[in-house]
């Protein structure tokens, strides 16, 4: 091949492989055939844990607001749902779930964890719901419905 049209065609190539991944860029921050992302955060480990948590799910539908996002609390990951419970500013959780929430955020806190704590359902927010076991409920959401796993 001429050298001059090898060039050329290698130019043409790597183009349209620049001009491929602009535009899959371009189609947004969905998931596969435009669904949207979906992901779920795992607590465990308190209310520092779950102030970094609670601000990534804020950057992230913020970034991609079609996003579906599930928070599954357990053990000591519960405490931020709880009536009152507060950062180490006094700031309270409720708020910032609320909102989350409203934006459709699911909470789900681990029925194990209210036994093993001896801890009752009205203990927690409004925006709190309840799942059997937190850590099969992030394996279900992770093989049975696709979601990406985070633990902040």
């Amino acid at each position: 091949m001429i050298p001059a049209v090898a060039a050329l065609r290698s130019s043409l190539l790597a183009s349209g492989c620049a001009f491929l991944l602009a535009l899959a860029g371009c189609s947004g921050l969905q998931g596969d055939a435009g669904r949207p992302n979906k992901v779920v955060y795992h607590f465990s480990d308190g209310l520092e844990q779950a102030s970094a948590g609670l601000q990534y799910m804020r950057n992230q539908l913020e970034a991609d607001p079609t996003v579906v996002i599930v928070a599954v609390a357990h053990a000591r990951g519960v405490d931020f749902l709880m009536n009152g419970a507060k950062d180490r500013n006094g700031n309270k959780y409720e708020d910032v779930v609320e909102r989350l929430a409203l934006g459709g955020v699911r909470f789900e806190v681990c029925e194990i964890t209210l036994r093993e704590r001896n801890l009752s359902r009205d203990r927690f927010i409004d925006y709190a719901s309840f799942v059997p076991s937190g850590v099969a409920e992030i394996t279900r959401l992770q093989q049975r419905e696709g979601f990406a796993y985070l633990k902040p």
